[in-house]
């Protein structure tokens, strides 16, 4: 038993560092995704919207999931820095070639089309999923 808490006491402190840091890039990359984007995704969604409601969901899990995936594969905090803002860049990334791909797709989300938000869901679940796997090895 004693063994157990002493395992417990020295892992502690990591576990909050690392799950502090993970939360910490996932609020910027959210509030970067939210700024770079054409549309005000909180905007939109208070109004009712959504189709904005569905891809600002699939942008926070496609960050997410990469996210947890890199602080469950980090050999140290700073392995976690370095990752973390890489998973966040091609979410955004994602979200840039999407838009260029369906043609305006930015202005369908904002005049709430659901098809175009369903669509984008998908790519940022696929996005971060296999952004996941690749950042765990």
């Amino acid at each position: 038993m004693e063994a157990v808490l002493q395992s417990l006491w020295s892992g502690l402190p990591v576990l909050f560092l690392h799950t502090i840091t993970t939360f910490l890039l996932l609020g910027a990359g959210v509030w970067i995704y939210e700024k770079v984007t054409p549309y005000r995704e909180l905007e939109l969604i208070r109004q009712g919207n959504l189709a904005a409601s569905i891809t600002f969901a699939g942008a926070i899990l496609g960050m997410a999931i990469p996210l947890a995936f890199a602080m469950s594969a980090s050999v140290g905090l700073l392995d976690l820095a370095v990752w973390g803002p890489v998973t966040v860049i091609l979410q955004i990334v994602a979200f840039f070639f999407l838009d260029m791909t369906l043609k305006d797709v930015s202005s369908k989300i904002e005049a709430n089309d659901l098809p175009s938000a369903v669509i984008m869901l998908a790519v940022k679940l696929a996005v971060g999923t296999v952004t996941a796997a690749a950042v765990s090895g």
